[in-house]
């Protein structure tokens, strides 16, 4: 049985110029991720990111707690582990990568006729982070709509088929790594594409993929196992390693 862990990038710069790009705590957050991993002698057989910063920067801090126990265990695994970040065709699955959240946000902000006034709204709110998390909340509800697909660059359907061939993909990459029936995968991808193809597998829409993706934690981890060629979800936003000493050591965001 081969399972594909699909794990969300640690915490970016969410309401940032730049978005693509980790916070000092997704930075820990993906460290610990392959802390736990380590120290649980969770087996990973390869890894796999989408194209971006915060995905591929996800992994390497990953590797950085996970390399211990590789290397400690034996070296064919910590060579069959490893991402040789020189060749990056050798692991970034662009199919992984999160829809545009810009193009998203501006295009359904219908009260505003460009960034400039949006982030002016924003700035000038009592509560800018709130006010920017309404107006986000706002933009999603209609991209998942599917009354104006056709503002956007990539529509949600569109998006929607993009997550699905990102699964067939690794699939793909499984059988032509010949890996072991029971190997397992780790990608690094982004909420957006998790939501995507959980709920294609519990067989719902749009709407169930917005509400899962507003639930999904930074390095919370989606289980899904390949059998018979089919795949099944086996657990969904799994974050037991973001806790010390029973408190919780994380952000939604």
């Amino acid at each position: 049985m081969t399972t594909i862990l699909l794990a969300r990038h640690g915490q970016a710069s969410f309401g940032q110029e730049n978005y693509d790009r980790l916070s000092e705590l997704g930075e820990t957050q993906a460290k610990m991720l392959g802390q736990h991993y380590a120290n649980t002698q969770r087996r990973i057989d390869a890894i796999f990111t989408g194209n971006l910063v915060r995905q591929q920067d996800s992994a390497r801090h990953f590797w950085q707690g996970y390399q211990p126990f590789a290397q400690a265990n034996n070296d064919d695994m910590a060579t069959a582990t490893a991402i040789n970040f020189d060749e990056p065709d050798s692991y970034i699955l662009p199919q992984f990568d999160e829809f545009n959240h810009k193009d998203v946000f501006v295009k359904s902000a219908g009260d505003f006729d460009n960034q400039a006034e949006i982030s002016a709204e924003i700035a000038n709110a009592q509560s800018p982070n709130r006010r920017l998390a309404e107006l986000f909340d706002q933009a999603m509800q209609r991209w998942h709509g599917g009354n104006n697909d056709q503002d956007y660059t990539e529509s949600w359907p569109q998006f929607n088929e993009r997550a699905q061939q990102a699964l067939e993909q690794v699939r793909t990459k499984i059988a032509d790594m010949r890996l072991d029936k029971n190997s397992t995968v780790l990608v690094f991808t982004s909420g957006g594409v998790i939501a995507a193809i959980t709920a294609k597998l519990l067989s719902q829409g749009s709407q169930t993929a917005y509400q899962l993706n507003k639930s999904l934690v930074n390095t919370g981890v989606t289980s899904i196992t390949l059998k018979s060629q089919r795949a099944h979800l086996l657990s969904l936003n799994e974050y037991s390693h973001l806790f010390s000493e029973g408190k919780r050591f994380v952000t939604w965001r």
